[in-house]
């Protein structure tokens, strides 16, 4: 299991920061046949390894990552290579700037070295929806890694870096570490800043982080987290520090939620949450069971308001401002209907489905109501919130399903989200962490889920039941 410190220990006994990254790099190829990256940014991660030797050996301060390799998912804009969002209207795309989280990131001294594969725009919950080809689960290659951000995970989980970066729009990044036994933190809405990263929804949209163990994830988010002037949704403030050892935790009041146990869920995974569950117990937490009703709505509403906010987003792709082009239109519209057509079936379903609720006629009776819905879901996360310290849940109703197996069903592969979707809609912080296997030995994730801008509390209480279950 690979971590920050085992990269920072190489460095301070000697090993240069070329060399890790050459290694770096050279597992990431040798990874290729789960096919987790669409692109590695060798030349550039080579110079910035040569700039962060010269400091070391100069005896300069080179940050809290220097040298600390990391992959970020293809939707990142980064320099030094192409950056596609694993759709082909992008295949050609070169970033002119570096996003918010990449920029802090490398300002402590971590090395971009390549590029994750995803669903293409994020649109999926398996990595089969990409242009680039599927993603396959590290633990059986016949099975999905999750999604959107499934190569993200891969690499973190076959130890090609220590940390990854994705997106969790509604699971993204907690489902894929559940699917691979890794941790995965999604944030409170606008705790990281968004800049430089392509929209998928907007008003849920958050920046996700893969690591083997809570510690990491933290040390990766307290350095990303905080106000960005060039992202108008980021918070005005942040914790003083997201690491656990600077929180530490009291007595709480655990809340087992009762919408997320039913007899839709996997029996093993219910038994690997409940005991869980018990083991908080065993910890000295008071640990209850609790209702919120709404939530077995959170999956219909999920998918009006976010398709809605894709076909929104997707308008920039007309072939005049960026991206490919239908060199062989005869008129503008031509060149619209053109240019689209490369997208995939996918993106499509969704501009479809979100253009449909938006339009005359229709915003009423889906979009508005869809939005309602919402807020009666947000006021009971707040009421529970109000009478519970946490609420945790299991993150998805399986472990990995078969490559394939849902592909020709849209509905049964959105399934895959009903349990982790809520929380984006909320905006409230949750973090994945592994809780055992299912008799096929596929990784299960529970998730933690906290008011917004818990997130610190929520590592605080990831690294205990992390360390309970590893003693």
């Amino acid at each position: 299991m690979l971590t920050i410190d085992d990269i920072k220990t190489r460095i301070k006994n000697g090993e240069s920061v070329r060399s890790v990254v050459e290694d770096t790099l050279a597992k990431a190829e040798a990874a290729q046949e789960y096919n987790a990256t669409i692109s590695l940014i060798r030349d550039r991660a080579l110079q910035r390894a040569d700039e962060i030797d010269a400091k070391l050996k100069a005896g300069e301060d080179a940050g809290r990552l220097a040298g600390v390799p990391f992959i970020a998912k293809d939707i990142f804009l980064t320099f030094g290579g192409k950056t596609t969002a694993a759709s082909n209207i992008l295949r050609n795309f070169e970033a002119p700037y570096q996003s918010t989280a990449v920029e802090r990131l490398e300002a402590e001294g971590a090395i971009v070295i390549g590029k994750a594969n995803l669903d293409a725009f994020a649109h999926g919950a398996s990595t089969e929806n990409s242009d680039f080809g599927v993603v396959k689960n590290p633990h059986d290659p016949s099975r999905v890694a999750g999604g959107s951000s499934g190569g993200s995970a891969v690499v973190v989980a076959l130890d090609v870096v220590p940390f990854s970066l994705g997106t969790d729009t509604g699971g993204s990044t907690r489902q894929p570490a559940s699917f691979c036994g890794i941790v995965g933190v999604k944030p409170t809405y606008g705790a990281i800043s968004r800049y430089g990263v392509m929209a998928m929804a907007s008003s849920t949209d958050t920046i996700g982080t893969f690591a083997n163990t809570v510690e990491d994830a933290a040390l990766v988010f307290d350095v990303m987290a905080g106000k960005d002037q060039l992202d108008g949704t980021t918070l005005p403030e942040r914790a003083e520090s997201y690491l656990p050892a600077n929180n530490p935790l009291k007595k709480l009041k655990v809340g087992v939620v009762k919408e997320y146990m039913g007899d839709a869920v996997q029996p093993a995974v219910r038994d690997a949450v409940r005991a869980q569950a018990e083991k908080l117990r065993s910890l000295g937490h008071d640990v209850e069971e609790v209702s919120v009703p709404t939530l077995d709505l959170s999956l219909a509403v999920y998918y009006i308001v976010v398709p809605a906010e894709v076909s929104s987003n997707l308008s920039r792709y007309d072939g005049i401002k960026y991206g490919e082009s239908a060199k062989e239109a005869k008129d503008l519209q031509d060149l619209y209907g053109l240019t689209r057509e490369i997208l995939n079936a996918e993106n499509k379903r969704r501009i479809l489905i979100g253009t449909y609720v938006l339009s005359s006629g229709y915003i009423d009776a889906y979009y508005h109501k869809a939005q309602t819905v919402r807020t009666k879901l947000i006021n009971e996360f707040n009421e529970a919130f109000g009478k519970y310290d946490v609420l945790v849940g299991p993150v998805a109703p399986t472990t990995a399903f078969k490559i394939g197996e849902n592909a020709n069903d849209p509905l049964q592969m959105y399934m895959a989200d009903i349990l982790s979707v809520a929380a984006n809609l909320a905006g409230i912080p949750g973090i994945s962490v592994p809780v055992g296997k299912d008799e096929s030995g596929l990784p299960i994730g529970m998730q933690l889920l906290g008011a917004q801008r818990s997130d610190a509390l929520l590592f605080a209480l990831g690294k205990q039941l992390e360390e309970a279950n590893s003693g």
